[in-house]
């Protein structure tokens, strides 16, 4: 494996750290799907862990939690707690376990509690401040790709592990 080196107005994804950080950021979050908005914030939490893009949690407040349907689908983060999945369904299309919460997250995260993150290769766009965001590989994590961020990044073959 090699580690990205430290490049002039970019997060390497190394330099995160582990356990995860979370932190507020006012950049502009925006998810579309079958052609609507169904997210749109500027109060979205961001979410760092070593070898991981940035995942961003938007408030409930700023998603319209009608597009999400509950599935059975739950995953076990050993920091944030139980996490629990919905697909997306907009205008009779829908897209299976594109979005999770932790609805009951461990102490230390409180502040995701409620918020949802969309995995960005299963809905038709995510963006931050306008940049369309690239999915990370996988089917696992959902982190957000964009052009200030270098990894390489955990998820995709190989990669298991880092």
């Amino acid at each position: 494996m090699k580690r990205s080196e430290r490049k002039e107005g970019k997060e390497s994804v190394w330099e995160y750290p582990r356990p995860p950080r979370v932190e507020p950021s006012n950049r502009h979050v925006r998810v579309v799907f079958n052609g609507e908005t169904i997210a749109d914030s500027r109060e979205a939490l961001r979410v760092l862990e070593k070898s991981h893009p940035p995942i961003y949690y938007i408030p409930p407040g700023d998603a319209m939690l009608q597009c999400l349907v509950p599935t059975g689908k739950r995953t076990t983060c050993e920091f944030k707690g139980v996490a629990t999945y919905y697909s997306v369904q907009v205008k009779g299309r829908v897209s299976e376990n594109a979005a999770w919460s932790y609805h009951h997250p461990n102490a230390g995260y409180e502040s995701i509690k409620d918020h949802i993150a969309y995995y960005p290769g299963r809905v038709d766009g995510c963006y931050v401040d306008g940049e369309r965001v690239q999915a990370q590989e996988g089917d696992f994590y959902g982190g957000w790709i964009t052009a200030d961020v270098v990894g390489p990044f955990k998820g995709g073959l190989g990669t298991s592990n880092w």
